[in-house]
C-alpha cells in the first residue's frame, strides 16, 4: 500500500533535515502531521514536543546556542508560525542558527478564506527568507539553504489526504555526520594600527573573541564575553569618564585615550558612554557585517596591529580603579540597610559556580548584577540573550541550554550542572516553558534561580523610577503581580525551594550542587525597594 503524497513529501524533507540537525521541537497540529510522523520515524533525530510554538521556538534557540548547529521547530499553519517571530529575531541578532519548518495549506487555498490559512511566505521579513516546498523536486534546495544561512524558514505545502492508515517505515539509512551550520558571514574589514603606549581600554561584549595583540590590555568584559586576562570592573567606567581623580594629595589622569570595542556590549550606561565620547578615539572590531558603533564615526576593522605596550602607570590606574569598584560592591552587599536584593542573589549564584558549570542569565537585571559581581569566570560557559536583549522565552532557552549541555556529555555518569538566574517577570513571561511532557527529554541538573522582587526591578534604577514620577510608576512599570510561584511550580510538577536570605539561598544552591534533582526552581524572595539607593551608593563609592 502506498503512502499519500503528503507523507512522501514529508519523508523527503525529514531525510534532508537529518543531514543538518540533530534535534527538532515539534508542536501538535493537523497540517504538520505528515512532518511530525516522518521525523518521529527517524532514529537519527532527537525529538522534543512542546504545546506552545513560542516556547518551542525558544527551546530550539537554547539548544542551538550550545550546539552552534541548526535546531528545527515544526508547527501547523496559521498563527502558529507567527509565534516563532520573537525567537527568530533573537536568533538573527545573536547569530544563532535556527530553523522554522512550518506546514502550510496548498497554494490554491491561500487568500480564499480557508480555515487556519494565512500568508506564511515571507512572514519573517528581513530576519529569514522563506524556502517554499511544494513538490519532491523542491526538496533538493534544502541542502543549500541550511549550509548558506543561519536563520532558515522552510514552508512545506501539504495537501489532503495528509496521512494514511499506518505509520511510516523507519528509513533505510541514518545520518551520523551532519554538516555544520554556517557561522556569521565572515567579513574582513582590514587591520588597524594600534599604539598600546597610549592609554587604552577594551570593552568586550556578547560575541566577543580573544583578539590577538590585546591580551594585556585592561578589559571591561560582559558576562557572556570571554574572561579577560586583565579584567576591569564595569563600575570603573565612571572613573575613566573623568579627566582626573584626586587621591591622597595626588592627581591621577584617569581618562583613556582610546577604546577598542569587541563584540556587542549593551549592559552599562557609563561603559557605553565611553563609546560616544567625542574626545576619545574609538576602534570597533567585527568579523561580520555587524558593528556596535553607537557614535557611527569610529574606526572599523577586524584585526589590530599593535605597537608599544601599556605603561606601568596606566596598568596601575586600571587595577586600582577596578579594585575600588569591586570593593564598593563588597561594601554595599554588606550593608544590611539594603536587605536581600537581586545583587545578593547574583553573588550567591557566582559564589557557588565551579569550573565546568554552565550559566544562563536573564536579559534584565540578572545579567547586569552578574557583571557587577565580577563575571565572566574562566571555565564557566555563560549564555545570555543579548542579541535583541528581550526577556522572551527565557525559561525555554535555559532548558534548551541544559538539555544540549547534558546531551554533549551523555557518556558521563552525571549531567553537567546548569544554573539560570532570571527575574520574576521574566520567569512568569515564559512560565509555560516549564511544561515538559512525561515522555520528553528532561533536564537532569538544572537549577533556575528566580530573583523575585514582585515586579520590574530594573525600572527602579532608570529615569522612570525618579521620585517625581512615582505616582504612575508602580502600576505600569513595576507591575507587581503577587504570583504564588511555589503553587505554579507545583502545578507544573517542578521542584521548588524558597530562600528569604543570602544564607538560605547559598544553602539551597549548595544542596542542588551536591544532589541534583533534575529541574529545580529556587525562589529568592528579594526586595526592589532599595534598588535605586543601592545603585546610587555603588556609584558614590566609586566616583571620588
Amino acid at each position: 500500500m502506498s503512502y499519500p503524497e503528503s507523507m512522501n513529501l514529508a519523508a523527503a524533507v525529514a531525510e534532508q533535515l537529518s543531514r543538518h540537525l540533530s534535534d527538532v521541537v515539534i508542536c501538535p497540529g493537523s497540517r504538520n502531521s505528515p512532518l511530525s510522523l516522518a521525523l518521529l520515524a527517524r532514529g537519527d533525530i532527537r525529538v522534543h514536543v512542546r504545546l506552545d510554538e513560542r516556547s518551542a521556538a525558544f527551546l530550539a534557540l537554547g539548544l542551538a546556542r550550545v550546539q552552534r548547529r541548526h535546531v528545527g521547530v515544526v508547527m501547523t499553519s496559521g498563527s502558529a508560525v507567527a509565534n516563532c517571530l520573537p525567537a527568530m529575531v533573537e536568533a538573527c541578532h545573536s547569530h544563532t542558527p535556527l530553523a522554522v519548518i512550518s506546514a502550510d495549506r496548498p497554494t490554491r487555498l491561500i487568500g480564499t478564506g480557508a480555515s487556519q490559512t494565512i500568508h506564511q511566505q515571507g512572514i519573517f521579513g528581513t530576519y529569514a527568507r522563506t524556502l517554499q516546498i511544494e513538490t519532491l523536486d523542491d526538496v533538493a534546495a534544502l541542502g543549500e539553504e541550511f549550509t548558506s544561512r543561519r536563520q532558515v524558514h522552510v514552508n512545506v505545502a501539504l495537501d489532503a489526504p495528509l496521512v494514511g492508515d499506518r505509520l511510516p517505515e523507519p528509513p533505510q539509512s541514518t545520518t551520523t555526520h551532519r554538516a555544520p551550520a554556517p557561522g556569521p558571514r565572515a567579513a574582513d574589514h582590514g587591520e588597524v594600527a594600534l599604539d598600546l603606549g597610549k592609554n587604552t581600554i577594551v570593552i568586550a561584549g556578547d560575541e566577543a573573541w580573544a583578539v590577538d595583540g590585546l591580551e594585556d590590555v585592561p578589559t571591561i568584559a560582559e558576562p557572556s564575553a570571554p574572561a579577560a586576562y586583565r579584567p576591569v570592573h564595569p563600575l570603573a567606567a565612571g572613573i575613566f569618564r573623568r579627566e582626573q581623580v584626586s587621591a591622597n594629595d595626588y592627581v591621577v589622569n584617569t581618562r583613556p585615550e582610546q577604546v577598542v570595542v569587541v563584540g556587542h556590549p549593551t549592559l552599562h550606561r557609563d561603559v557605553l558612554a565611553l563609546l560616544v565620547d567625542p574626545d576619545l578615539k574609538v576602534i570597533t572590531l567585527s568579523r561580520t557585517d555587524d558593528f556596535t558603533d553607537l557614535a557611527r564615526d569610529t574606526v572599523r576593522a577586524s584585526r589590530v596591529k599593535t605597537t608599544g605596550e601599556p605603561t606601568r602607570e596606566w596598568l596601575k590606574i586600571c587595577d586600582a580603579a577596578s579594585e575600588l569598584a569591586a570593593e564598593a560592591v563588597r561594601e554595599t552587599l554588606g550593608d544590611d540597610a539594603h536587605g536581600f536584593t537581586g545583587l545578593h542573589a547574583a553573588a550567591a549564584v557566582a559564589d557557588t559556580l565551579g569550573t565546568g558549570d554552565t550559566l544562563f542569565l536573564g536579559a534584565s537585571n540578572p545579567v547586569r548584577d552578574a557583571s557587577l559581581i565580577g563575571l565572566p569566570y574562566d571555565g564557566v560557559a555563560t549564555y545570555s540573550p543579548r542579541g535583541a536583549a528581550g526577556i522572551d522565552g527565557t525559561v525555554s532557552q535555559a532548558i534548551g541550554v541544559a538539555l544540549a549541555t547534558q546531551a554533549a556529555h551523555a557518556a558521563e555518569p552525571r549531567a553537567p550542572r546548569t544554573v539560570a538566574l532570571i527575574g520574576d517577570v521574566t520567569f512568569l513571561h515564559d512560565i509555560g516553558g516549564l511544561l515538559i511532557g512525561p515522555d520528553e527529554p528532561h533536564p537532569e541538573n538544572l537549577t533556575i534561580v528566580v530573583a523575585n522582587d514582585d515586579g520590574g526591578g530594573i525600572f527602579e534604577t532608570l529615569e522612570i523610577g525618579a521620585e517625581g514620577l512615582r505616582p504612575s510608576f508602580e502600576r505600569v512599570f513595576a507591575t507587581p503581580h503577587e504570583a504564588d510561584i511555589a503553587s505554579l511550580c507545583a502545578g507544573y510538577g517542578v521542584n521548588h525551594r524558597e530562600a528569604t536570605t543570602l544564607r538560605e539561598l547559598l544553602d539551597a544552591l549548595l544542596d542542588t550542587t551536591e544532589v541534583p534533582a533534575g529541574l529545580t526552581v529556587i525562589e529568592a524572595r528579594t526586595t526592589r525597594v532599595t534598588r535605586r539607593a543601592l545603585h546610587e551608593q555603588l556609584r558614590g563609592r566609586v566616583v571620588l
